[in-house]
């Protein structure tokens, strides 16, 4: 299989699932917690490497590490809100989207790489 998807085998088969449907399902679930003005289109060098991203337009990285899927996201928030609270948001919102669509455990890792102001 690709490295880019999530495979689990069980007594009946194996279910594979693309990291990339993962993400958009991520994607998703960000875009309804209020105080989020989005997901992060450029991110400081460190960061990148950090996450060892190659193509970070997303702002979503997806991976499988000991039977729990861990996901990184980069966003933005609105000016004037609490950034703790708004990032607490995010990953019971992502936890809950990616748990219930594929039965596996999740870790969120939220990265908040700046402030939106209103134009």
């Amino acid at each position: 299989m690709p490295e880019n998807y999530i495979a689990r085998q069980d007594e009946r088969g194996s279910i594979n699932i693309s990291e990339d449907v993962i993400a958009v399902m991520v994607g998703a679930a960000i875009t309804e917690v209020e105080g989020v003005a989005g997901l992060a289109n450029t991110i400081g060098s460190e960061l990148v490497e950090f996450l060892g991203r190659k193509n970070v337009s997303k702002g979503v990285k997806v991976q499988f590490v000991e039977d729990k899927i861990v996901v990184d996201v980069i966003v933005t928030v609105r000016f004037g809100v609490k950034i703790n609270e708004v990032g607490v948001k995010v990953q019971e919102a992502v936890a809950s989207a990616v748990e219930s669509m594929t039965g596996l455990d999740s870790i969120v890792n939220v990265h908040i790489s700046g402030i939106s102001y209103e134009k």
